[in-house]
C-alpha cells in the first residue's frame, strides 16, 4: 500500500489525477488530497505520506516552499512536480529540493501511470533499505547492550588480574580517567522496569559516551569515562593549558583534577534532575571518586554504592567524596563526644589523676578537628564547660562558681590554646574537688572498701563475684551499689584503673611492654594494647614514644 497526496489549487486537477491513479493501481493506493500548500504540510504531519503529487503555483505558500519544509519533516517522500511553467530555473530549483520529477500540464495519462509506478519502485527500495538499516541497528544494540552488561560485571567483581584490554578496545576507551555510578529505582514495580531502564539509557547517553549495565535487583550500574571533554564545555582546558609554561606539573595537575570534579558534580546533577523528572522521584543515585587504573574498578564501584547508601531512601544524589568527609566528621564527632563522657564519668568519682591527662587529650582533639573553623571549636569547648557544670550540680545541687559564668568571655577573647586548656582543666578539677569532698562525707564504706580493694589489686583478673565474696554482700546489690556510687558497671571502673595504672608503668622503661600487661592483670598483650589503644587514641609503645619527647 502507497499512501499518495495529490496537491493543486485546481479541483479538476485533483480529480483528474485520482481516476488515473484508482483505475490503474486500484486497491495498491491510498489517496489523500490538498488544495494548499498549508493544507499539504498538515497532512504530510499527521499521516505517512510516501509520495507526492505537487502544482508549483498556489496561494499562500508555494509549491517549492511546500516542498523544502517537507523534506525537513520527511525527507524520504518522493515529489513529482506538476506545473504548467516549461522553465528550466524551476525544474532546477525543484531538483536541488529533493523532488523526483518535474513534469509540465497537460500531462500524458501513461506518463502519469509510468511516473507513479516508477515512484512506487524508489519507496520500495527506501523502504527495503530502511527495514535493513533497522534490522543492523536492532542487532548491533543487541549485542553492544550484552557486551556493556558484561564489561559492567567484569568492573564490579573485577580483581588486579582482569584484562580489560578487550573492552578497552570495543568501545574505543584509551588511558583515560573515570568514574562509576550506581543507580537504584526504589520501590518500582517489576513491570515498570523495561521502560525506566530504557528512559535510562536513553538520558544517560545524551549527557554522555558512557557505558551502561543491567537490572541487578533493582539497581544498574555505569562506567563514565572523560576523555577530557567535561573540561572543554566551558573553555576551561584551554586556560589550564595556557598556563603551562608557568605552572609546576603538580599545580596543573591539581587544578584539572578540580576542574574534572566540578564537572562530574555538574553533569550527575543534570542527569538526576532529569532522571526523577522523567521516570521517578524516587531514584538513588551514588557516585564514585574520579580513577585512573581500571584495574580498581572494583572497588571504584564499591565505592558508588558507599555513596548510595549514605543517601535518603526516599531518593538522592550523594558523591562518595563528600560521603567520605562525613563519615569522617561523624566518627570524629563520635570520638570528641566518648572524651566527653569519659572526662564527666571521672569528674563523678572524683578522679583527679585521669581527669587532667584526658582533658588535655580532649582539647587536643577538638583542635585537630575544627582547627578550621573556629566559630566551631570555641563553641564545643564552652558547652564542654557547662557540661561539666551540670554534671557537678547532678552530685552536688548548690554547688556554685563564679569562674564557670566566666567561661564565654574568657574563651571569647583569646585563642591561645594553653590558656584555653588551663582554664578547662581548672574547671574541671575544681568540680573533682567539690565532689571529692561530699563524697569524702557521704560515701558508702562498702563501695570505699571494694574501691581501696580493686586499687591494691589491679594484678590481677578479678570477678565482680570474686569482689562480692571479699566484701560479704550479693553481687546484684555490688553491681547496683557500684553503678550508683561510682557512675560507672563494674568491668568499666575496673578497667579504666587498670589502664591509668598501665599509663603510669609505660614511664619505667625498665619495665617491657609485657611485664606491664601482666602487672595490670592482662594475659594477653594483643589485647591488653588493643584496650589502651580504645581509650589513649594509641598504642602502648606510641605512648611511650611520646614520653621521650
Amino acid at each position: 500500500m502507497y499512501n499518495i497526496l495529490l496537491t493543486d489549487d485546481e479541483q479538476i486537477v485533483i480529480d483528474t489525477l485520482s481516476f488515473i491513479l484508482n483505475k490503474n493501481f486500484s486497491e495498491e493506493v491510498q489517496l489523500y488530497t490538498a488544495l494548499s500548500g498549508a493544507n499539504a504540510l498538515e497532512i504530510v504531519r499527521r499521516e505517512k505520506i510516501d509520495i507526492i503529487f505537487m502544482d508549483i503555483h498556489m496561494p499562500g505558500i508555494n509549491g517549492l516552499e511546500t516542498i523544502s519544509l517537507i523534506k525537513q519533516i520527511n525527507p524520504n517522500i518522493v515529489i513529482v512536480i506538476l506545473s504548467a511553467y516549461d522553465q528550466f530555473q524551476y525544474a532546477q530549483e525543484a531538483i536541488n529540493l529533493g523532488a523526483y520529477k518535474y513534469l509540465t500540464k497537460p500531462v500524458n495519462r501513461n506518463l502519469i501511470v509510468q511516473t507513479a509506478r516508477n515512484c512506487m519502485s524508489l519507496v520500495d527500495t527506501k523502504r527495503g533499505a530502511l527495514t535493513n538499516n533497522l534490522e543492523l541497528h536492532e542487532k548491533l544494540n543487541f549485542v553492544s547492550s550484552i557486551v556493556e552488561s558484561d564489561f559492567i560485571y567484569s568492573c564490579i567483581f573485577s580483581n588486579t588480574t582482569t584484562d580489560f584490554s578487550s573492552y578497552l578496545e570495543y568501545f574505543d576507551i584509551k588511558d583515560v580517567p573515570f568514574f562509576m555510578c550506581c543507580i537504584e529505582f526504589s520501590m518500582m514495580e517489576q513491570s515498570r522496569r523495561y521502560d525506566a531502564y530504557m528512559k535510562l539509557k536513553d538520558i544517560l547517553t545524551s549527557k554522555s559516551k558512557c557505558i551502561i549495565g543491567s537490572f541487578m535487583t533493582n539497581r544498574v550500574g555505569a562506567f563514565f569515562p572523560i576523555k577530557r571533554d567535561l573540561l572543554e564545555d566551558d573553555g576551561e582546558e584551554a586556560s589550564v593549558e595556557t598556563g603551562a609554561d608557568h605552572q609546576p606539573d603538580e599545580v596543573r595537575a591539581e587544578g584539572s583534577q578540580s576542574n574534572l570534579e566540578t564537572k562530574q558534580r555538574e553533569l550527575m546533577k543534570k542527569i538526576y534532575s532529569l532522571l526523577t523528572t522523567e521516570i521517578t522521584s524516587k531514584i538513588r543515585i551514588g557516585v564514585s571518586q574520579i580513577e585512573n587504573d581500571i584495574q580498581r574498578s572494583s572497588q571504584i564501584y564499591n565505592n558508588a554504592l558507599t555513596a548510595l547508601n549514605s543517601t535518603s531512601a526516599a531518593g538522592g544524589l550523594s558523591f562518595y567524596v563528600d560521603t567520605l568527609i562525613q563519615n569522617h566528621e561523624s566518627a570524629q564527632n563520635k570520638k570528641i563526644q566518648d572524651f566527653k563522657t569519659r572526662i564527666l564519668n571521672r569528674i563523678k568519682v572524683a578522679d583527679a589523676g585521669s581527669v587532667s591527662q584526658l582533658v588535655s587529650d580532649y582539647v587536643n582533639l577538638v583542635y585537630e578537628v575544627y582547627d578550621l573553623q573556629q566559630d566551631v571549636l570555641k563553641n564545643t569547648l564552652i558547652e564542654f564547660i557547662f557540661s561539666v557544670r551540670s554534671c557537678v550540680n547532678s552530685i552536688i545541687e548548690d554547688y556554685k562558681n563564679e569562674a564557670f559564668d566566666k567561661a564565654f568571655s574568657i574563651l571569647a577573647s583569646t585563642n591561645d590554646k594553653t590558656v584555653i586548656e588551663q582554664f578547662i582543666t581548672d574547671r574541671c578539677l575544681e568540680g573533682v574537688t567539690a565532689i571529692a569532698g561530699v563524697q569524702t562525707e557521704k560515701s558508702n564504706p562498702i563501695i570505699k572498701k571494694a574501691c581501696d580493694y580493686i586499687e591494691q589489686n589491679l594484678e590481677k583478673d578479678m570477678s565482680l563475684e570474686q569482689l562480692a565474696g571479699y566484701l560479704n554482700v550479693s553481687t546484684f546489690y555490688l553491681s547496683k551499689l557500684f553503678k550508683e556510687e561510682t557512675g560507672d558497671n563494674y568491668i568499666s571502673y575496673v578497667t579504666e584503673r587498670k589502664l591509668e595504672k598501665a599509663k603510669q608503668l609505660l614511664g619505667d622503661d625498665s619495665l617491657i611492654i609485657k611485664e606491664v600487661t601482666s602487672m595490670v592483670g592482662y594475659n594477653d598483650q594483643n589485647y591488653f594494647s588493643k584496650l589502651f589503644k580504645q581509650k589513649f587514641g594509641m598504642t602502648p609503645s606510641e605512648y611511650r614514644e611520646t614520653l621521650k619527647k
